[in-house]
């Protein structure tokens, strides 16, 4: 077997069990430092230039954080391409005032990690427990959208998670409003629970339907929404008071079971919060992914109770680099962190200082 097979082989093998410790993580995630040193050169360059090796990096958190704007910039890989791979790409182009690529890349030589990182967690996080339930899903589909991780992770909640009868309700022609209506009536005369799941604007777009035509349901117990991805100027902004409230009061399902997902494409695993009675929620994620809040230019951590630039290790990113510094501000809470939005003045153009750092020790 070779090294990158019997990674991930080890890698399943620790999704899957029920938690680990400290030094367990850190044990898989200097093992994936050195692999991922070894094998990505841009990654390698940008750790010499941070004076980061395998021989002095002692645990996760000493890994040099990659700004995210870097998988706009160039391929990560460890693995060389292959026509199996898939390859996510973000959806934004918020890198090209940058002077970068419209759009980052994330290559995924198999999706058996990411696809056990998603259901070990979704099952745990959204299911709660139950095995299935009818699902409707607020988004395009795989074959619409192919390098969309959020395509892929939504075709995954459907295949694993619903019933025989789950459909999209958003197809190349629109939203089918009165077939989303209709799935939504039944249930309520069924009193089978519901899931419905998508984009936090796609969600908008069925609020503004609904009072257009003077409609609501009141869902079965146990029925749950997931919305994630924010807006992106596809539908109007909502404050998230006023978004939840209204999904609430329109579908009838409490908002202790409107869940939000905080992923990215550049990762491989999602976080949760466990309902947004409160706001802001507070976000976490499984054993194999450890977070940190960062100054980051220095990449140090902040003092205690102070807001940072969120740092995200996961162990799940085998072939591209496991620790990302986003541009996400946060703010440790008890069990998680808070998601307080993007970073903005010097914290901003401390994450575009990052970014060019690590494209000149690529460069170089």
């Amino acid at each position: 077997m070779d090294k990158a097979a019997s990674l991930v082989a080890d890698l399943l093998a620790f999704i899957a069990m029920d938690g680990c410790t400290d030094d367990q993580f850190d044990q898989l995630a200097l093992r994936l430092f050195a692999y991922q040193y070894e094998s990505n050169a841009p990654f390698r360059s940008f750790c010499q230039r941070r004076g980061a090796t395998p021989r002095n990096v002692k645990t996760w958190s000493d890994i040099p954080a990659v700004p995210i704007d870097a998988f706009k910039a160039m391929e990560l890989r460890s693995e060389p391409a292959s026509p199996a791979e898939r390859v996510f790409m973000t959806s934004g182009t918020t890198g090209q005032a940058k002077g970068l690529a419209a759009r980052g890349r994330h290559f995924h030589p198999k999706l058996e990690v990411y696809d056990l990182s998603m259901t070990r967690n979704f099952a745990r996080r959204f299911m709660r427990g139950v095995e299935r339930l009818p699902m409707g899903i607020l988004f395009p589909d795989e074959q619409a959208m192919p390098n969309s991780s959020l395509a892929h992770y939504l075709a995954l909640a459907r295949s694993e998670f619903g019933t025989e009868g789950s459909r999209y309700w958003l197809t190349p022609e629109g939203l089918d409003m009165p077939g989303l209506c209709a799935a939504l009536q039944e249930a309520e005369r069924s009193g089978q629970p519901y899931a419905l799941l998508g984009a936090s604007f796609s969600l908008v777009h069925v609020m503004d339907a609904l009072r257009a035509e003077g409609r609501s349901f009141r869902l079965p117990a146990g029925s749950r929404i997931l919305d994630t991805g924010g807006y992106k100027g596809q539908s109007r902004e909502l404050p998230l008071e006023e978004f939840y409230a209204d999904l609430s009061q329109l579908l009838g399902v409490p908002r202790t079971h409107c869940i939000n997902m905080y992923g990215m494409t550049e990762l491989s695993t999602q976080f949760y919060d466990d309902g947004n009675a409160t706001l802001p929620s507070i976000k976490s994620g499984p054993h194999w992914i450890r977070s940190r809040l960062v100054e980051p230019v220095t990449g140090r951590s902040v003092a205690p109770g102070e807001r940072g630039i969120l740092v995200h290790c996961d162990l799940a990113n085998y072939n591209a680099v496991t620790t990302i510094l986003t541009e996400d501000v946060g703010l440790w809470a008890d069990g998680g962190f808070l998601l307080l939005g993007r970073a903005e003045g010097a914290a901003a153009k401390g994450c575009s200082l990052a970014v060019e750092e690590f494209v000149k020790a690529a460069a170089a």
